[in-house]
C-alpha cells in the first residue's frame, strides 16, 4: 500500500538533514531494523508458463504484423492474470519488495517490437498489478512495497555499436532521459512506492534515468526512494562501460539513493568481492540480488543453483555484515526467495562504516 508522507532519515555522509519521502516512507526504518527481501526473476517465472506467440498476442494483438513472443512487458496487457500470479507467489514466499513487470517498458526498448507507443500503458498497468498484489499481502507488521523497475534499455549511450566507428552511438542522452521520464511518470501514476534503476551496464544510461527521476520529482512534488543496482559483467570487476564498482558508486552517489548494490551477471559466489567492496564504500544501504549461478542453457530455468545454494551464499553475505536488501535475479524462483527469506530472517542488517553512522 502507499505509505503516508513522513519525515525519515536518509543515510548520508555529509548531511544529517532528513528527507521527506512522499511514498515508501517506512522503508528507511525497516532497513535499519532488518534485512529486506526483494523478489526474484520475472522472466524465469514467465518461462514456466511456456507461452506461445498466440498467448503473447492475446485477442488485442492477434493480427499484429510482427512476431512479439518474448516481449514480456506486453503480458501485463495481454495476460495480466499471469503477471499477478507471479507477484502473488513472490509475496507468499516472503518478499517485502516486488518489482513491476517493466524492465523493458521504455519506448527505446519497445521500439524493437514496434510497440513504443504502448510504453506508458504497459507501465501504468504493470504498476497497478503489483500495487493490488502488495495491498492484498500487506499487514501492519509486514508492509509490502512496489518497486517501479527501470531497466537499462538495449541501447548504450557510452559504447559504439559499430566496431569500425568508435564515435558512433545509436541513442542519445536526451532520448534516454525522455524515455525514462515517461516510464517513471507512468509507474508513479500506477502506484509504485519507489524506483529501482537496475541491471546498469552503462553509467551514462543510469545518469539519464536518475536525471529523469530528479526532474519528475521536481515537476510533481513527489519524492520517492531510489534503489540503484549495477551489474558486473566479468571477472575484471567492471561494468560493461568500463567502471570499477568504486568508480560506479562515486559516479552515482550524488543521487542519494536509499540503496546501492549489484544484481544479475555473475551469480552470488563470484559477486561477493564486489559486494564486499561496496559494503565498505557506500554511505547508504547495500542491496544484492544475484542470478542463480552462471547460465546453463540445459537447465529448465537457464541456471543451476538450487534454492539452498543461493540462500546459503546470501546467508554468508548477511552474516559477514555486507547486505541490507537481498533477493534474486535471473534463474531465481519463489522457492529461492522463500529460502533466502528464511535464511536471513534472524541476521542483523549491515551497518555502514563508522564514519558514516548517524551520531546518537
Amino acid at each position: 500500500m502507499n505509505q503516508p508522507a513522513d519525515t525519515v532519515s536518509r543515510p548520508a555522509a555529509n548531511t544529517s538533514a532528513p528527507t521527506r519521502y512522499t511514498r515508501g516512507a517506512a522503508l528507511p526504518a525497516l532497513l535499519a531494523s532488518r534485512i529486506l527481501i526483494l523478489d526474484g526473476a520475472m522472466g524465469t517465472m514467465i518461462q514456466r508458463y511456456k507461452l506461445d506467440e498466440a498467448a503473447y498476442r492475446g485477442e488485442r494483438f492477434k493480427d499484429y504484423p510482427r512476431d512479439i513472443k518474448g516481449n514480456n512487458e506486453l503480458l501485463s496487457l495481454t495476460q495480466p492474470q499471469i503477471i499477478r500470479e507471479i507477484h502473488d507467489q513472490y509475496l507468499a514466499a516472503g518478499a517485502d519488495i516486488i518489482e513491476t513487470n517493466t524492465f523493458g517498458a521504455t519506448t527505446v526498448a519497445q521500439d524493437d517490437y514496434g510497440m513504443g507507443e504502448l510504453a506508458i500503458e504497459m507501465n501504468v498497468e504493470s504498476a497497478k498489478l503489483a500495487r493490488a498484489a502488495c495491498d492484498q499481502y500487506s499487514t501492519p507488521d509486514k508492509p509490502r512495497f512496489v518497486a517501479g523497475a527501470i531497466g537499462p534499455t538495449p541501447k548504450t549511450a557510452s559504447i559504439s555499436p559499430d566496431v569500425n566507428d568508435p564515435g558512433a552511438r545509436n541513442v542519445t542522452f536526451e532520448e534516454l532521459r525522455r524515455a525514462y521520464y515517461e516510464q517513471a511518470k507512468a509507474l508513479m501514476d500506477g502506484g509504485c512506492d519507489l524506483f529501482l534503476v537496475e541491471t546498469i551496464f552503462d553509467t551514462l544510461n543510469a545518469k539519464a534515468a536518475l536525471f529523469a527521476l530528479d526532474q519528475l520529482f521536481e515537476d510533481t512534488g513527489e519524492n520517492l526512494p531510489i534503489m540503484i543496482s549495477g551489474t558486473v559483467t566479468d571477472a575484471s570487476g567492471r561494468i560493461l562501460s568500463g567502471q570499477t564498482v568504486e568508480a560506479f558508486w562515486n559516479s552515482l552517489r550524488h543521487a542519494k539513493p536509499l540503496t546501492f548494490g549489484l544484481n544479475c551477471a555473475l551469480g552470488a559466489a563470484l559477486m561477493r568481492p564486489y559486494i564486499a567492496e561496496l559494503a565498505k564504500l557506500c554511505d547508504t544501504y547495500v542491496s544484492c540480488y544475484p542470478n542463480a549461478g552462471l547460465p546453463n542453457p540445459m537447465s529448465d530455468t537457464g541456471f543451476d543453483e538450487l534454492p539452498a545454494d543461493t540462500s546459503g551464499l546470501l546467508k554468508e553475505f548477511a552474516t559477514a555484515g555486507l547486505v541490507n536488501v537481498a533477493g534474486g535475479c535471473c534463474g531465481t524462483t519463489p522457492e529461492h526467495i522463500a529460502a533466502i527469506a528464511k535464511a536471513l530472517a534472524e541476521i542483523k542488517p549491515r551497518r555502514w562504516p563508522g564514519q558514516y553512522r548517524d551520531v546518537e
